[in-house]
């Protein structure tokens, strides 16, 4: 009797920590050991939750030009709110320890690094933008991204 009345407080607790659904856990830095199938297939599946478009950033931690990337959307809190609400952005490795080929031949070419692809929220692409015209001088230019931005988000009817 004790064991089933300790059972039944227990109980409770069991089923709030235990999810049914997956948390969505955001792929922030170019990973060479991380799979970029699964992690879209992730990505996706949030896209769907949240009717939000796919921002594959492509680049590496070696990257000079990804660095001032992420730190133009850390610098720009305002832009990066409006990235998050309309886009679930993902990092895709491409570096010497894993360019991630077969992933990354899906899509079109790359010529530069970082490079963005949207894709819709079922995972098809939808637009291919290098991030070079995005730059003024050497840094990015806000109104650029912004406008780049806003250009692709999904429309909400």
């Amino acid at each position: 009797m004790r064991v089933l009345r300790t059972f039944l407080i227990i109980l409770p607790f069991v089923f709030v920590s235990c999810r049914t659904e997956s948390q969505y856990d955001p792929v922030t830095i170019f990973d060479p050991n991380r799979d970029p199938y699964q992690d879209l297939q992730h990505a996706t599946i949030e896209a769907q939750r949240t009717e939000r478009y796919i921002l594959l950033d492509v680049g590496g931690e070696w990257c000079i030009w990804c660095k001032k990337l992420d730190t133009f959307f850390n610098e720009n809190a305002d832009i990066k709110t409006f990235l998050q609400a309309n886009y679930v952005a993902m990092k895709v490795n491409y570096s010497p320890e894993n360019k991630n080929e077969k992933f990354l031949a899906q899509f079109p070419k790359i010529a530069g690094y970082p490079h963005f692809f949207v894709l819709n929220e079922q995972g098809q692409l939808i637009h291919s933008q290098e991030t070079g015209s995005l730059e003024s001088g050497d840094h990015h230019d806000r109104d650029k991204v912004l406008a780049f931005l806003k250009k692709w988000i999904p429309s909400r009817e």
